[in-house]
């Protein structure tokens, strides 16, 4: 990159081109997107209902779009919608509220016109298939996380690759007998690869929702704290040491043993909660930038505040803020995931830390049902540390010039 078109950046993108020259950070980024296409494609690579299937009488059907949800809906229309807005040069902001304006339609169209049925018998998807479809294309993975395998009669906790091959009896009961878990199955006989790809929404959901909760509240208190300072930042920071002295994980439990298990709940609890910390670096960085020239011109040219603050000052002190966002996404699955180890996490959704919990409720330790859904918990909280310790590291010329970037 020239020095021309680094004069143009802002301090924030300049930190952001540095620190994704790193290793490190492209592994971390590379994962962290391998999960975003998983989570939204999720009912397409794990599902028991065909793809696709062709029925000579009545031709082409997709049963696998009956059982999408309304949450899917939304899913695939904001991930179609941020790939193209990433492509158009246009502002954040824009792109910001054309964002969220998709997630308004989409949900009220979703809610209209989705209907999924009530209650899903899977039996029906295997046997209708086996019985009457010329041809299908399934899943990847041919199980749906809820897909307890009831019509086996033989399912529970098994290792991965450890059913059994027969070649007797019916088409119907070699298919049973042949059936393939990658990952073994749960204590209730689902497939664990299919909940494990469809728990990382839940884990990317928690991350993201919260700390964007967390990073609205933070940079708009941290904002006005920073800039006005005085009686205002004397307010806020006591409001800030109040919120600090909040423990997150017992309000969670209180809050589930009152009003039950919610998903929702668990965004906005972590989201109020962890906004402290950001209001914190942007205090810091706005009392800092207030006395800078082009600042000062602004104040002087009579731009409103909302300019002032959020499109000259915040683009030049968001880069401490992303540092901390990062841990701060991890810190979020970790505390999902140690409230479903607990046993008070989402009732009847899969999740990382309830699958983990089942590896040691019974009198046996069951390897599958550590290893896979720890490692997906360790290697997401890992690689959004390695972010952070990127963007950290471009920050401070110190760290950037043992770590060999420049």
């Amino acid at each position: 990159m020239n020095k021309n078109n680094m004069s143009q950046q802002s301090f924030g993108q300049r930190i952001l081109s540095k620190a994704f020259r790193r290793i490190s950070a492209k592994m971390g980024i590379a994962w962290i997107f391998l999960l975003l296409i998983i989570a939204t494609f999720a009912p397409f690579i794990a599902n028991t209902a065909p793809l696709l299937s062709y029925h000579a009488e009545t031709g082409l059907h997709f049963p696998i779009l009956s059982l999408l949800t309304v949450e899917d809906v939304i899913v695939l229309s904001v991930f179609f919608t941020g790939l193209l807005l990433w492509k158009l040069s246009l502002s954040h902001p824009l792109k910001l509220g054309i964002l969220l304006l998709v997630i308004v339609i989409s949900s009220l169209l979703a809610n209209r016109f989705v209907s999924p049925p009530a209650v899903i018998i899977y039996d029906n998807y295997r046997n209708a298939s086996l019985q009457s479809a010329d041809w299908q294309i399934m899943p990847p993975i041919p199980y749906s996380p809820r897909d307890y395998l009831r019509d086996y009669g033989d399912t529970g906790l098994e290792a991965p690759f450890a059913q059994p091959i027969h070649q007797t009896g019916s088409e119907l009961e070699k298919v049973q007998a042949n059936r393939l878990h990658w990952m073994g199955t749960e204590e209730n006989g689902a497939d664990v690869m299919s909940r494990m790809i469809h728990a990382s929404r839940i884990a990317l959901g928690i991350g993201f929702i919260a700390t964007g909760i967390a990073m609205f509240i933070g940079v708009i208190i941290g904002g006005l704290m920073g800039y006005f300072s005085g009686i205002i930042d004397m307010i806020g920071m006591r409001l800030v040491e109040i919120f600090e002295a909040v423990p997150t994980l017992f309000l969670l439990l209180t809050f589930v043993a009152f009003f039950g298990r919610s998903m929702y709940m668990m965004m906005v609890i972590i989201g109020i909660t962890s906004w402290s910390g950001y209001a914190r670096y942007i205090r810091a960085e706005f009392l800092k930038l207030r006395k800078q020239d082009y600042i000062q011109a602004a104040i002087a040219s009579g731009l409103p505040l909302r300019s002032i603050l959020f499109r000259h000052m915040l683009p030049n002190g968001i880069a401490p803020l992303l540092v901390a966002a990062s841990f701060g996404v991890a810190s979020a699955i970790l505390a999902e995931a140690t409230l479903s180890f607990l046993g008070l996490g989402l009732v009847d959704a899969p999740s990382w830390g309830q699958m983990l919990n089942q590896a040691v409720q019974s009198s046996s330790f069951h390897w599958w049902m550590a290893v896979f859904p720890g490692g997906a918990i360790f290697m997401t909280v890992f690689a959004y540390n390695l972010l952070g310790e990127a963007l950290r590291d471009a920050i401070d010329p110190q760290l950037s010039q043992k770590a060999g970037v420049s």
